[in-house]
């Protein structure tokens, strides 16, 4: 996966590349599609809800060009596949997960495998956490028609926030930087992503 699916596309960041091939990924797929694990594209993990291709989570983890002393908040937890990249990679994730079976699911699995520096919460990731900001990285594994605004207001300064923006259909992937108080926007990848879910969804939840 790593040579073939990561390196050769330009994933450089030797970090990334020694989390990506530490992680065991079968250990975050249904156990009917373990043999797949490794398969260049999205998994069903349940609850409508997918595991992102390995290059898409090379890439959006690369992107916020972490340095280990971070703390990370992660919007949309799934199965916590990112969330274990992600803590071999800075200091502390926050991660939220909108459906309460799958966060549940991913707190037991990330333990199980001494993720220890890994905080799940089950809510409206849209919403960030402010209660532990500012965030040093956001990285948002849904799409959304716009960056919810609390992730812009939980930014620390010089932080980097990723995440996929565009129509329910398809989106492009967007880097954010905070830089002297200032928001400056690139685009990355184009990515199709589940929609996300929370206030500032497309279709709102209560």
């Amino acid at each position: 996966m790593v040579e073939k699916q990561l390196r050769c596309r330009g994933i450089a960041d030797a970090r990334v590349l020694a989390a990506m091939a530490a992680v065991p990924r079968e250990e975050y797929v249904p156990p009917s599609l373990r043999a797949r694990a490794y398969d260049d594209s999205p998994l069903p993990i349940g609850e409508e809800q997918t595991i992102s291709q390995p290059y898409i989570v090379a890439a959006m983890s690369a992107a916020l060009a972490l340095k280990g002393s971070e703390r990370v908040l992660e919007v949309g937890a799934g199965c916590g596949y990112q969330s274990a990249v992600l803590s071999r990679l800075a200091a502390e994730v926050i991660a939220v997960e909108f459906r309460s079976g799958l966060a549940r699911a991913a707190v037991e699995r990330l333990e199980r495998l001494g993720c220890r520096n890994v905080h799940v919460h089950c809510g409206d990731g849209t919403l960030g956490l402010p209660e532990f900001a500012p965030y040093h990285a956001i990285l948002v594994a849904a799409a959304a028609p716009a960056v919810p605004p609390p992730l812009f207001a939980q930014l620390a300064e010089g932080g980097r926030l990723i995440l996929p923006v565009g129509t329910t259909e398809e989106q492009e992937l967007r880097l954010v930087e905070k830089i002297e108080g200032q928001f400056r926007t690139c685009a990355l990848d184009l990515c199709r992503f589940v929609p996300i879910s929370g206030r500032y969804s497309w279709r709102p939840s209560p």
